[in-house]
């Protein structure tokens, strides 16, 4: 029989210190074409991202979201939040998702594909939801990114709640809005790498 891990309960998690987060000196927001070019160029050179996306809550009872409205990739130095008003860094998020060979590691992200095949049309390559590696690891609880930074750091990653229903639609992101998203990505990029895969 597989021996059952524990997860840290949310009391457990609040005690330990800081996860160092990722600064606005190392998170590149994208929302233009050149930009989107420059973030493509970049991140093809790498193994694996970090990879999660945002978008605009939807309050009311049947009303559907047309998000995501911000895609997040993050690798060891840097986060790109690439917002996806625009066209042309709308084709070039397609182009990354689909791009085969790199593994684009996260939480929860079975919402996140479909509303990326409805958005950009696409259909992520690679994805690698980290949560199936915990229970493939013997953790019986749902693994989201506060408790896996727990479990492999014994650090408290933290995550505004009001950042996480604020309006990822808006042209103009604050800068709350970017180290939330930033890190979200960057976070699940750590995590892949602690866990060797």
């Amino acid at each position: 029989m597989t021996q059952r891990l524990e997860t840290p309960d949310k009391e457990a998690i609040a005690l330990l210190p800081p996860f160092e987060r990722l600064g606005l000196d190392r998170i590149t927001l994208v929302n233009t074409a050149k930009q989107a070019q420059m973030a493509h160029d970049t991140l093809i050179n790498s193994r694996a991202w970090g990879f999660d996306t945002e978008s605009k809550p939807t309050f009311k009872v049947g009303e559907q979201s047309d998000g995501p409205h911000v895609l997040q990739l993050a690798t060891a130095e840097r986060a790109w939040v690439i917002q996806l008003h625009d066209p042309e860094c709308r084709a070039v998020a397609a182009n990354l998702l689909a791009r085969g060979g790199i593994a684009k590691a996260g939480f929860g992200l079975g919402d996140d594909r479909k509303r990326i095949i409805q958005k950009l049309g696409v259909e992520p390559a690679g994805i690698l939801e980290l949560n199936t590696i915990f229970h493939a690891r013997g953790y019986r609880k749902d693994m989201g990114v506060k408790g896996a930074v727990a479990v492999l750091f014994n650090q408290r990653f933290q995550k505004s709640k009001n950042a996480a229903t604020s309006n990822w639609a808006n042209t103009h992101l604050s800068e709350a809005q970017l180290v939330y998203a930033a890190n979200d990505a960057y976070a699940a990029y750590v995590v892949w790498e602690a866990l060797g895969i």
